[in-house]
């Protein structure tokens, strides 16, 4: 690791990228919690919605301390924005199809997609802090270790929000509020393991 490098042009790249998926994900919360039937889950999302507008001021700053521009558009820039707008287009969609719990099963599916995205840039910006050194090594460590457990939590008690709602949608008995909400999970081995218990909890 000693020798390791990066790109710092992929670096800039991954914090405007970083910068819309924030952006992004205020409007994707909005949306999701316009489609929030059970109230456990409204108050899981409005807690990340908070989050979320404080990890945007994370990403802005770090891209101030290392002189860039948090506004500056890019390619990967704008695709982000673009599958950002179409998650929140398809929670609009569900809505419309009058079907409240369905609806909400969406917007579980959205947020999972969209913090999928998020998580994974945190993951990378990690995997660059590790290696940065110096100022950069410094911000960047910074930035990560105020984040990255917030969006652990997110993507994996979302994804148990959404198996377990979708498996109360067909009819079968449900852990609600699931596993890993009950269990206070923080990361993937955590997650397995308590869907794995899931069974014993019903």
């Amino acid at each position: 690791m000693a020798n390791a490098r990066y790109d710092e042009k992929q670096l800039k790249d991954l914090l405007l990228q970083m910068m819309e998926t924030e952006l992004g994900g205020e409007k994707i919360y909005l949306a999701a919690l316009g489609c929030a039937v059970n109230k456990d889950l409204k108050s899981e999302w409005e807690e990340y919605l908070k989050e979320t507008k404080s990890h945007q001021n994370v990403v802005r700053t770090t891209c101030e301390r290392l002189g860039i521009n948090a506004d500056e558009a890019s390619p990967s820039r704008d695709v982000v924005k673009h599958i950002g707008q179409a998650l929140v287009k398809a929670m609009e969609l569900a809505k419309m199809g009058g079907d409240a719990d369905a609806a909400q099963i969406v917007a579980c599916e959205c947020v999972v997609h969209a913090e999928t995205k998020d998580h994974s840039n945190w993951e990378l910006l990690g995997k660059i802090a590790e290696v940065a050194t110096g100022e950069t090594g410094t911000i960047l460590k910074e930035a990560y270790s105020r984040v990255e457990k917030d969006e652990d939590h997110h993507l994996y008690h979302t994804q148990g929000w959404c198996r377990e709602l979708s498996i109360q949608s067909l009819g079968m008995p449900a852990v609600l509020p699931p596993p890993e909400e009950v269990k206070q999970v923080e990361t993937a081995i955590g997650a397995s393991r308590a869907e794995q218990q899931r069974e014993a909890m019903l």
